[in-house]
């Protein structure tokens, strides 16, 4: 699905547009369905007034009707206990209580098939809408599968309404729905509706199972037979550290060689842009700025859709809803719930999305200590950071025993930030909590099964064409403006001269110009603050750059790098000394200040707009500005420290 973000579909509403709602449990198949229907052509957004996500797309039917598909947040009733599950209540509400959404003109209603008797519940209180119904069976095959069975037609007579099953990968089922929906204005309505009391709803099931010859499901012996390892307290841990492990080795040993292809493609465009336009302030600014600045970033495009692919393999196999079980153990330590680490995993692609999930928590005091835990995972706009700095620190070449050292050092960064992340946690929900008891913790796991190629692309792209955006947007504006803070002010040959520089030498000049820029000013105005970490005015200004987007750090070391040494600005980054005080001479990137470097970034909330979801989550400053302080001293103390160890042990 694309990531263009909208306020709330109006656009369609005004256009006439048929709107379908899709409303099911977690695990009952929404999001595979949805990206069956919609492709790549869906949008996300929020709903008016809320940070809650909504994800809406187009699909054409048989008849050429172009309607306007919205996936609803999982649920598994009407009665809601969290910020997501009063959304779908609020969608549904055709009373138009809350006038900030749309309410649809037809609902598909999805039921796992293997667990019909629990997702029924759910449907008795979906009628008592009145809206247009069809019921939407998945997971039919791996009924057959269990030698489980159902009557779908003698289902239909039951419960009123269409009945259509849908396997995932499958098309005929989607275009049998395709067909279906087309027709929804003829949809058939229960003649008598569900009772709404609770007994009366049981027997109500019981009488629908009957009817429509529904046989339970054997127990799935392959899927008791791999859960028994990876749910296994000890076991299952293990096989999950060992898989993050190897996580990180793939990326490392697979993109590294695609990282470096690009690198040298953009240093190549940037040499022959310097060579070709005769206007030197104009070749600078698009050889250091646009080409050197947003291509430093881009060159990490094939770690970040390999990080993405990883991912949506190991949601798409079911074994991320197995990781969130075994991790609640954990998670129960922090005082918090699985349903936590789902929101802290999401937070491992970007903390805005994982901040967004914990509107599943149905506590609002596990809410408040997830959010402020979030930024500590290590997102994706870490990544490049992290992989130029550990470049630096270590050789390609170099081992920890078989393995390589990148790769277990980017793991254990992960692996810090996941620590830390739960160990804010904890503190904040024994601040605002003072011994709550957690609620229970229930979650479907979905089957095992192998990924589809269209959920796995879906995915992938959205995740890379957000990068893309911000790459295009965010910064390359904090490049440009960084550009002009270490060209300016304009230097004139009679001061170069002055100066003692050979106005013809242009890697002298540019050496003189960035010395004596703006940034330079900017940056050896804050050197009291990062002088004790190691950090001068070249890292200082990579660091306030930072605070658009932090791959723009990326962005700026290599900007200052072009300047110093247009011809190879990679060895000028690596041979950078330090130019005053009492270390003048000695290595600027060495091992004590990258380490540093990394402490720093793994805890500092440099991401504005995860302080401006913060707001809009909490409804307040007074959290945004606590998670700032709170990490930014957490983030200068633990950099201190570190940087004293390493230098006396390195």
């Amino acid at each position: 699905m694309s990531g263009h973000h909208h306020g709330g579909g109006t656009a369609e509403v005004n256009l006439g547009l048929t709107r379908f709602a899709v409303v099911g449990s977690p695990n009952s198949g929404k999001t595979t369905l949805f990206n069956a229907m919609t492709g790549l052509h869906a949008k996300t957004g929020n709903y008016p007034g809320v940070t809650v996500a909504r994800f809406e797309g187009r699909m054409r039917l048989d008849d050429h009707q172009t309607v306007v598909v919205e996936d609803l947040p999982g649920t598994y009733s009407l009665d809601p206990i969290s910020p997501d599950e009063m959304i779908v209540v609020d969608v549904l509400d055709t009373d138009h209580h809350n006038s900030r959404v749309d309410v649809p003109d037809a609902l598909l209603v999805l039921l796992n098939s293997t667990t019909l008797r629990r997702s029924l519940g759910l449907l008795a209180q979906i009628l008592q809408i009145g809206l247009p119904t069809c019921v939407v069976l998945t997971f039919t095959d791996d009924l057959a599968r269990r030698n489980g069975t159902i009557d779908v037609k003698a289902l239909s007579k039951a419960i009123g309404v269409p009945a259509v099953t849908v396997v995932a990968g499958h098309r005929d089922g989607v275009e049998t729905l395709r067909s279906t929906m087309a027709g929804f204005r003829s949809w058939s309505a229960p003649v008598v509706l569900p009772p709404t009391e609770t007994n009366e709803v049981t027997a109500w099931v019981d009488s629908v199972l009957t009817r429509a010859c529904y046989h339970v499901p054997n127990l799935d012996r392959r899927t008791g037979r791999i859960d028994a390892v990876l749910l296994h307290p000890v076991a299952g841990t293990l096989i999950f550290l060992l898989t993050m492990f190897v996580f990180f080795q793939t990326i490392f040993t697979v993109a590294a060689p695609l990282q470096d292809d690009v690198g040298k493609f953009f240093g190549w465009l940037g040499s022959l842009v310097a060579a070709h336009v005769h206007i030197s302030w104009l070749a600078a600014f698009l050889s250091e700025a646009i080409i050197g600045g947003v291509g430093s970033v881009l060159a990490f495009v094939p770690q970040i859709v390999l990080l993405f692919i990883l991912i949506a393999l190991l949601e798409g196999t079911g074994y991320l809803a197995r990781a969130a079980f075994l991790m609640d153990r954990v998670m129960a330590r922090a005082g918090l719930e699985g349903r936590a680490f789902v929101a802290l995993l999401s937070s491992v692609a970007c903390a805005i999305p994982g901040i967004m999930a914990t509107r599943s928590l149905p506590s609002a005091k596990d809410r408040l200590a997830t959010m402020m835990a979030a930024p500590l995972m290590t997102c994706s706009a870490r990544l490049p950071v992290y992989i130029l700095l550990v470049s630096m620190l270590l050789g390609a070449d170099e081992r920890a025993g078989p393995f390589n050292a990148r790769g277990v050092l980017m793991f254990v960064l992960y692996l810090l930030g996941a620590v830390s992340a739960m160990t804010v946690a904890a503190v904040f929900k024994r601040i605002t909590s003072r011994g709550t008891p957690a609620l229970p913790f229930y979650m479907e796991m979905p089957p095992y099964q192998l990924p589809r190629l269209r959920t796995v692309v879906a995915e992938v792209w959205t995740a890379a064409s957000a990068f893309l955006r911000k790459v295009s947007s965010i910064i390359l504006v904090t490049t440009v403006l960084l550009w002009v803070l270490l060209n300016l002010p304009l230097r004139h040959d009679a001061e170069l001269s002055a100066a003692g520089v050979d106005a013809g030498d242009n890697a002298a000049v540019s050496s003189y110009v960035l010395d004596h820029s703006y940034g330079a000013s900017v940056g050896r105005a804050i050197e009291p603050v990062f002088g004790p970490l190691g950090f001068d005015w070249r890292i200082n200004i990579g660091v306030l750059s930072s605070l658009a987007a932090r791959e723009t750090f990326v962005a700026t070391l290599g900007q200052v790098a072009a300047a110093q040494d247009p011809d190879d600005p990679a060895e000028s980054l690596h041979s950078m000394r330090v130019q005053s005080g009492p270390d003048t001479g000695r290595l600027l990137f060495d091992a004590p200040t990258i380490a540093a470097l990394l402490v720093f970034f793994m805890f500092a909330l440099q991401c504005m707009s995860t302080v401006g979801v913060l707001r809009r989550e909490t409804g307040t400053w007074k959290w945004p500005v606590i998670a700032w302080a709170y990490m930014f001293v957490l983030a200068w103390v633990l950099a201190l420290l570190t940087r004293t160890i390493v230098a006396a042990v390195w």
